[in-house]
């Protein structure tokens, strides 16, 4: 009896995602064409966040594959990934992104190239969001004014871990991987293994 309890619950569970998943890529759809995406063919589980303010331009390339909450890669802190594109910034992705739960944030110029990987719950910030001046949080006017920006690129072939953020002016180089929980404050070279709170060189990749 519990193996055809445990066989039906899965049989109903395979119908129910088939047509979720039909109906996340739909809206999905939607929102990349509503919010000015130029994008081609992708996948995804679950639903993402999606923002472009005006003025600010967001490609994707071809064979996009997402995982939003949960659904696909349930290993923890999840959440919608989310496209944010500030006024006038620029959001570029290349072909075969993978993306968990991801964060990536534009307000000036993010780069991302082919067959990178972002493991679940990376964070990209070309930002610090607010001014490091005390004087001038105060006032939201020269908050924004001072906050300083930088881009960041991500290079062909680069491997994110979990949980990490790649912070303001980085650049991860071709085939680099950056360890889990990392925080990257500088750029990394071709070829490397960093990781760390801030991350640090760790080896080189043969």
């Amino acid at each position: 009896m519990r193996n055809f309890l445990t066989l039906f619950y899965k049989a109903v569970r395979l119908v129910y995602n088939i047509f979720r998943f039909k109906a996340n890529y739909c809206f999905t759809w939607f929102l990349f064409l509503f919010n000015g995406v130029k994008f081609q063919n992708f996948e995804t589980k679950g639903i993402p966040y999606v923002m472009i303010a005006r003025g600010g331009k967001c490609s994707i390339g071809s064979d996009l594959k997402m995982n939003n909450y949960l659904l696909g890669n349930p290993i923890g802190r999840p959440q919608a990934c989310v496209f944010f594109v500030d006024n006038h910034a620029v959001l570029e992705i290349g072909t075969n992104l993978g993306i968990s739960s991801a964060a990536i944030i534009a307000h000036l110029h993010i780069s991302i190239g082919d067959n990178v990987k972002l493991g679940g719950g990376v964070c990209i910030y070309d930002t610090d969001f607010h001014s490091l001046d005390k004087a001038n949080r105060i006032d939201p006017l020269l908050d924004k004014k001072f906050t300083k920006r930088l881009p960041v690129v991500i290079n062909n072939n680069a491997f994110i871990g979990a949980h990490s953020t790649i912070l303001k002016g980085v650049t991860i180089g071709e085939n680099s991987i950056i360890g889990a929980c990392s925080v990257v404050t500088k750029s990394v070279p071709p070829n490397e293994v960093w990781g760390g709170n801030p991350a640090k060189f760790i080896k080189k990749l043969s």
